[in-house]
């Protein structure tokens, strides 16, 4: 199974970036991976904003991609749970997933009606470059709850 990720913007340099490329190289060992940056929409007003980035996001999915998107509004599982989702997406053949991270201002709806999954990481509200951090590290644990590795405990 092919792991893409979609981020409105670039991730900015520091812990944010070191901590992305730290856990997806090692998601890499499990699953291929595939960044895809979006530029933000960077004018206008945040409904504005949430619709010029929506009409990226959807243009960069692809036919036949499983769609999870990170929403605070979202499905809770914790992190065993979203390995079972992951695990059985995979046992049941599913190629490529496709997780998207939108920008400051969130989602526009229509990339959520696209979804098979729109997922929480907490009904906390985080800025969108600290969930990418938050969620490769979730995406690396899946992988090693997966794999039986002791990471998780």
């Amino acid at each position: 199974m092919k792991v893409r990720t979609i981020w409105v913007g670039r991730t900015e340099r520091g812990f944010v970036h070191d901590g992305v490329d730290h856990y997806l190289d090692r998601v890499k060992r499990t699953w291929p991976v595939e960044e895809v940056v979006l530029p933000e929409a960077g004018r206008g007003d945040p409904a504005h904003q949430q619709r010029v980035e929506a009409e990226r996001i959807l243009a960069a999915l692809r036919p036949g991609e499983k769609v999870v998107v990170l929403d605070e509004r979202g499905k809770l599982l914790d992190s065993r749970g979203f390995a079972r989702a992951l695990g059985g997406w995979r046992d049941q053949g599913v190629r490529q997933v496709a997780f998207v991270v939108g920008g400051a201002y969130g989602l526009d709806e229509a990339v959520r009606q696209r979804a098979d999954l729109i997922l929480s990481l907490s009904p906390m509200t985080f800025p969108h470059q600290l969930v990418r951090v938050l969620f490769a590290e979730q995406l690396y644990r899946a992988a090693a709850i997966l794999q039986g590795s002791p990471y998780h405990h």
